[in-house]
This record gives C-alpha cells, structure tokens and sequence, in this order.
C-alpha cells in the first residue's frame, strides 16, 4: 500500500505560477519513477510528466518549456513547477507511480494521489 499526498493547487492567473507537491514514503520517492496526470471533469485522463528512478524526466508536448518535474529526496517529496499558465492548463493533477516504474509495487498494480486543483483564470 502506497500513500500519495498532492498540494500546491490553487488559482493562478494566465502567465503566473504554482508549484505542486506530492508526498510519498521515502523508499519510493528515492527508487521509483512517478508521474504527474491531469483531468477535466467529464474528459480523458492526460499524463503531463514523468521523473524516472534515475532522475529522467519526460513531458507532454502541451507544457514543454513551461512545466519542470523534480524530486527532492531528502523530503520526500515530487514536485511539478508550473511556469507561464494558460486556462487550458486548469484541471485536476494526480501523482500517480505503478509497478512498471516502481520495484516495490507488483507489476499491474498503480498508485494514485487524491488530487489538486489548479484554475488557471483571469
């Protein structure tokens, strides 16, 4: 069982910047890849941007150059800096890991947190 925690949502103006957390036991932050996600209600979820165990990071084309995926191991702790809002960025963010990224997680299970809201609006 794996316990995520997001925060760090909020309203946001177009241009301006939120950073988000996640929160997760030590050993997973430290050894497994974890992912941001992103949801409108009553749309498909959209994966935003993955770190790697080994500290690669990926992105979705719609925030490249404005989003940044880091860790901060010594507190447990993923982030997602978010630069140069739009309204389309507004949504719900998960952190989210699975067993394909993770050795302590069994293959097809996955692990989500319970949300934060980002409104991007003026």
């Amino acid at each position: 069982q794996v316990h995520l925690v997001e925060s760090g949502g909020g309203l946001a103006q177009p241009g301006g910047s939120l950073r988000l957390s996640c929160t997760a036991p030590g050993f997973i932050v430290n050894s497994c890849g974890m992912d941001w996600y992103r949801q409108v209600a009553g749309k498909q979820r959209e994966w935003v941007s993955r770190i790697s165990s080994d500290g690669i990071t990926s992105y979705t084309e719609a925030v490249k150059g404005r989003f940044t995926i880091s860790k901060d191991k010594a507190k447990d702790t993923m982030y997602l800096q978010m630069n140069s809002l739009k309204p389309e960025d507004t949504a719900m963010y998960f952190c989210k890991t699975d067993g394909r990224i993770c050795p302590y997680i069994s293959l097809y299970d996955d692990y989500w947190g319970q949300g934060t809201q980002v409104t991007v609006s003026s």
